[in-house]
């Protein structure tokens, strides 16, 4: 998947923390994180899934989990509270990668479902990244990179509290990049299009639902966006995040790179 990166052991001495981590793009990320030589703390809500994760990637390197809802500040706190004692160490790269989707038209998104989208995707990416700066200013040198979307860069029909939440994922990046670019620190985003995820799997379901079509047609028709004409694989993700997180591309600060075969321009 990283073969360039992972022989060279890139990473090597570093601890990174990545949340929901426990499947799709967060496991490949952490995964190649791994091969890199990085010591890696997967972070999610379940406990189970995380665990299940942990095994697998296990025999690639150091791997810890931690349970965490991004969306809560208490339970980021308390996340985060073992990291500045604890045997892994200060987080050296945080990749914010959990984030939610749900669709509706906007006459039909409810208050709820809109706080949700911005608390998971957003103000989740705000709380964690508020962890770990002090540190990694304290010691002059960090990454964060933050997983948005294709839909931080462009609009999409039916999720409109999405699209909002991971602009503001988009504005935030470059907010915090401006803050930090003398101190050693680089924030970055990365922009997924379609994503063959389990996200994507229910994103299919609900199409095959509201509208009769075949799960065939319908990821078909997600792919069709993509110039290339197929889905974006998580090891592709991973590859960008993998860049982004090297000493070698300090000079990379508050950009959004979209991995999406050239869906956008």
């Amino acid at each position: 998947m990283t073969a360039g990166m992972s022989e060279s052991r890139s990473l090597q001495g570093l601890h990174a923390a990545v949340t929901g981590g426990g499947s799709g793009i967060g496991a490949a990320i952490a995964l190649g994180l791994l091969q890199a030589g990085a010591r890696v703390t997967l972070m999610g809500r379940s406990a189970e899934r995380l665990q299940a994760q942990a095994e697998l990637l296990g025999e690639q390197g150091a791997v810890a989990i931690q349970t965490v809802d991004v969306s809560d500040e208490a339970s980021v706190e308390q996340a985060f509270a073992p990291f500045a004692n604890g045997s892994f160490g200060p987080v050296d790269i945080l990749v914010n990668n959990a984030g939610q989707v749900q669709t509706a038209p906007l006459q039909r998104t409810s208050l709820a479902l809109w706080n949700e989208m911005l608390a998971v995707n957003l103000t989740g990416t705000f709380l964690c990244s508020r962890q770990v700066l002090p540190a990694m200013l304290e010691r002059g040198h960090g990454r964060i990179i933050n997983v948005a979307s294709t839909a931080a860069l462009t609009g999409y029909a039916y999720v409109a509290a999405y699209c909002a939440a991971k602009h503001g994922v988009l504005g935030l990046t470059r907010a915090m990049a401006l803050e930090v670019a003398k101190r050693g620190v680089t924030v970055n985003a990365v922009c997924p299009g379609y994503t063959e995820t389990d996200i994507l799997s229910r994103a299919v379901d609900t199409v095959v639902s509201k509208t009769g079509r075949s799960a065939e047609v319908a990821l078909a028709g997600f792919a069709a966006s993509n110039p290339q004409g197929r889905l974006v694989q998580p090891e592709e993700v991973a590859n960008a995040v993998l860049w982004l997180a090297q000493k070698g591309s300090s000079a990379m600060n508050g950009q959004a790179i979209a991995v999406c075969g050239g869906e956008l321009m």
